[in-house]
């Protein structure tokens, strides 16, 4: 009989018709089998919605964490709320739907490789991964511009009631460490954020202009300072795994349907736990 296992997926964007139907062939392996969905379900509400409902009615726990598309307010979408607010709507339907988010307490993983406690954590990007050559995040923003690379959030992802994304960024890193602080320091973690925690994984983007929208130093060493057993990310979609510091690092996008039918076929549903045997870069 096969072991529960800790599963995780992201960048779902099931806007896309070819990612609707993947998300319906997801199935767990065991009626014990808990999912980690790291951001970028959709960008209609509905759509997040209605896409989570389906997967918490197959799994045995479902754990959610907002990525930049979540959080748009896309000009087709009927739900027009923005930033913070937008946000607090999701975690309320999430509740609803019985999906953990990163506003509730962090739940203990007592299958394979446990007790852990698994962390969705929600801290998007400040600049500080700059561009090649900037030393201030505006020349990264404006050598970004120049270079013709631009995050749609600039346009769709709205800080309200923070002055701007990075002071957003930074509220929401200061209460997440404070609430990982507070976890029993016997128990490792398994750490979630849509937006990688550390730079080093963005050093393999085509276009590095793109590292600013995708972390903040600020998290550079919570896989250590928090006991982190595994970091699970997405936002990038580039599907790898990496190992710093002793600590497995897995990027677990499914990404556009352009980016993905050209790969080797793979399983969209990682394994975080149990853990497999360490060992460089998959």
């Amino acid at each position: 009989m096969p072991e529960p296992q800790l599963l995780a997926v992201a960048d779902l964007h099931v806007v896309h018709a070819e990612n609707r139907a993947l998300v319906e062939s997801l199935r767990p392996s065991t009626e014990r089998d808990w999912l980690i969905v790291a951001g970028d379900v959709g960008e209609m509400y509905a759509d997040i919605e209605s896409t989570l409902r389906l997967l918490a009615s197959r799994f045995a726990r479902v754990l959610w964490t907002p990525g930049n598309h979540d959080l748009w307010t896309h000009p087709q979408d009927p739900c027009t709320l923005r930033g913070d607010a937008r946000y607090r709507a999701l975690v309320e339907t999430c509740r609803e739907l019985g999906v953990t988010t990163p506003e509730d307490p962090y739940p203990v993983w007592d299958g394979p490789g446990g007790p852990v406690a698994v962390a969705p954590l929600f801290v998007g990007y400040d600049y500080s991964f700059r561009a090649p050559g900037a030393t201030t995040a505006a020349e990264s923003l404006r050598i970004a511009h120049d270079a013709g690379v631009v995050c749609s959030d600039e346009f769709l992802l709205h800080p309200d009631p923070y002055p701007d994304r990075a002071t957003w960024c930074r509220r929401r890193a200061a209460l997440t460490e404070h609430r990982l602080a507070a976890v029993d320091p016997d128990l490792p973690t398994v750490l979630v954020n849509h937006w990688p925690l550390l730079r080093h994984p963005t050093r393999v983007l085509r276009y590095p202009e793109f590292a600013q929208w995708c972390g903040t130093e600020l998290t550079a060493d919570w896989h250590v300072r928090f006991r982190a057993a595994a970091v699970v990310y997405g936002h990038l979609h580039i599907p790898r795994v990496t190992y710093h510091d002793g600590v497995r690092f897995e990027e677990v996008s499914v990404g556009y349907p352009r980016e993905w039918r050209p790969r080797p076929p793979r399983e969209p549903l990682r394994a975080v736990l149990p853990l497999p045997v360490a060992g460089g870069v998959r």
